[in-house]
């Protein structure tokens, strides 16, 4: 999985799995720009760069699409093109349907559909323009294979991502652009935590425990196993893939129950 030189543009990689991801690809001698929101994005540039990484950072909101092309506009004038992209940036808020308001579907919308929908856009052209590019996009377990209570509007996001993936894999294979999806369960991230004290706020770690126990590997997944497997469809290891989505969950979507079955 050599990235040597490429230029990688990832979305909400100051914490979590674009963190992870970002310090993948460091490893692999990748130029890294991180598009993030996050007031963190600083810390994790400042952290990128002890390390050796060619890490640069942009404190954008990914929902305004002026600023993503001045921002994609930016890199594209000190580097001449983007290689790969990394359409990780995600939100996640339990709430009932019932009553969920139009605030929170909103929020989901945007970032998680609009957002990606923006940067994609953004950066298409480049790649078009340099006959060749990585695009991959987060989605999850989540509305694709499973949901829990209180996910309707992520899960419809996430889900929706699968469609993009697959339809704009279809448009652009004959531009030398590959396009597919990671679809995560529980990876040990800041959203797993928000989601666990949103849960059981007097007591998080129960649920954390709750989750890894119904997980056949027993644990939640690292940020930085899910990095390898962005390293791997943003290498050329993985030329011959695109349109696909590609589950990364420790087993957790295998069991049909967890209260029937003999060892």
């Amino acid at each position: 999985m050599n990235l040597e030189g490429k230029i990688a543009v990832i979305t909400g990689g100051a914490m979590g799995n674009g963190k992870g991801i970002a310090e993948v690809f460091g490893n692999l001698k990748a130029k890294i720009f991180i598009l993030d929101v996050s007031k963190e994005l600083k810390n994790t540039i400042i952290f990128l760069k002890k390390q050796g990484y060619n890490a640069t950072g942009y404190n954008i909101d990914i929902t305004n699409k002026e600023l993503v092309d001045k921002c994609i506009k930016d890199i594209i004038s000190k580097n001449k093109r983007i290689d790969i992209l990394v359409n990780n940036a995600g939100v996640a808020k339990l709430a009932p349907f019932v009553k969920m308001s139009d605030k929170i579907r909103d929020f989901h919308f945007n970032v998680n559909i609009v957002g990606t929908w923006n940067v994609t856009k953004s950066v298409l052209p480049y790649m078009i323009k340099n006959n060749y590019g990585k695009i991959i996009n987060l989605s999850s377990v989540t509305g694709l294979m499973v949901a829990d209570p209180g996910e309707v509007a992520y899960a419809t996001t996430k889900a929706a991502l699968i469609g993009f993936t697959k339809s704009l894999a279809v448009e652009v294979v004959k531009n030398n652009i590959t396009v597919n999806a990671i679809c995560p369960g529980y990876i040990k991230t800041p959203m797993v935590d928000g989601i666990a004290k949103e849960t059981n706020a007097k007591n998080p770690s129960n649920v954390i425990k709750g989750i890894a126990d119904a997980i056949p590997m027993g644990r939640l997944g690292t940020i930085y196993e899910l990095g390898n497997l962005a390293a791997f469809l943003a290498s050329d290891a993985s030329s011959y893939i695109t349109g696909r989505e590609f589950v990364i969950d420790g087993g957790s979507t295998l069991p049909e129950t967890i209260s029937v079955g003999v060892n």
